[in-house]
This record gives structure tokens, C-alpha cells and sequence, in this order.
């Protein structure tokens, strides 16, 4: 099996955890502890997932990370959305960030096929 650095998926996802650092940087400080903290967390819990996955050695194993991983980036989504409607993101980067966590949505599933089929 391939490292697991060198998947578009996880490459995508580090990406998208390091704009979360970023965009939360600039939130409220009392935030800090509360949807800071959060969404990093989520955002970290992705490619963690997708490491820990494929470090086990087995198939099984790693799809059942990589729904784990899969259930973060929801969870980085709704907490987006809420940071968005409290004002913290504004719209036009709000779009962009949910539009790249739809796009590791589906190649986490398209990662999760394979793995079910090859195991």
C-alpha cells in the first residue's frame, strides 16, 4: 500500500486543516476554548483518522478510519456553517471551504469503495 501522505485525499485534507488554523486565528479570542478549539480539533481528527487507518495493516481497518475521518469533515461543516452565520467567515471564503470539504467528502468515499472491494 502507498504511503498515506502521498493520497490527493489526504494532501487535500492537510490543506484544509492548516486554511482552518488560519481562519480561526481570527476569531473572537473568547472563542478560544469553544469553536476555535473545535474546529481544529475536527479539522486535525481528519487526516489523524486517515494515518491511524492506514497504519494498521489491514483494509478493513483503514475504511473504518476513513469513515471515521469522513464523520470529522461533517463535523468541520456544520461547524463552518456556524462560524459563517455568526459572522466569524465571510461568505465568499465560506463557499470555498465547504466546497473543498465536499470535494474530500467524496473522495473519502471513492477511498472507502476501493478499500471494500480490495479487502
Amino acid at each position: 500500500m502507498q504511503r498515506v501522505e502521498d493520497l490527493d485525499v489526504f494532501r487535500m485534507a492537510h490543506e484544509l486543516t492548516l486554511q482552518i488554523y488560519s481562519v480561526t486565528a481570527q476569531f473572537p479570542k473568547d472563542e478560544i476554548f469553544g469553536l476555535t478549539s473545535q474546529m481544529r480539533r475536527a479539522s486535525v481528527s481528519i487526516c489523524s483518522n486517515l494515518t491511524e487507518g492506514a497504519g494498521r495493516d489491514s483494509r478493513p481497518e483503514f475504511h473504518r478510519f476513513s469513515s471515521i475521518a469522513k464523520g470529522s469533515v461533517r463535523e468541520v461543516s456544520y461547524q463552518l456553517m456556524l462560524a459563517n452565520d455568526l459572522g466569524y467567515v465571510d461568505e465568499k471564503l465560506y463557499g470555498q471551504l465547504m466546497e473543498k470539504m465536499d470535494y474530500i467528502q467524496r473522495m473519502l468515499s471513492r477511498l472507502m469503495t476501493t478499500l471494500r472491494k480490495k479487502g
